[in-house]
């Protein structure tokens, strides 16, 4: 680009074209993470730092026999929310920045 600086050109010309591509990585990883069991159960070690699919699946009833189904599906459809609607909002942007790399031309 003739006349323009570094900074112009970054702003200017790669940002959108990689606008796609980054709120789709983005939202990938938020939900690889907000997924994420293992890491967070072996790591955590007190009830503040625990994840919310951890503490989901440390729910226990009233005795040892007991599972609140009802209280664990609340929880989990109230997790389940801010992921479903980030996918919703940002779903035309997800398939331009799955898409964007195999279209030849």
């Amino acid at each position: 680009m003739d006349g323009a600086n570094p900074w112009q050109i970054i702003f200017k010309v790669f940002l959108p074209l990689m606008w796609p591509a980054l709120v789709t990585t983005g939202l990938l990883a938020f939900i690889a993470a907000w997924n994420e069991f293992l890491f967070a159960l072996t790591f955590t070690l007190t009830n503040e730092q625990r994840t919310v699919p951890v503490a989901i699946a440390l729910i226990s009833g009233a005795s040892q026999y007991e599972l609140p189904w009802g209280n664990i599906m609340a929880a989990s459809v109230i997790v389940t929310l801010p992921v479903v609607v980030l996918v919703l909002i940002f779903q035309r942007r997800i398939v331009s920045g799955l898409t964007a790399g195999a279209v030849k031309g």
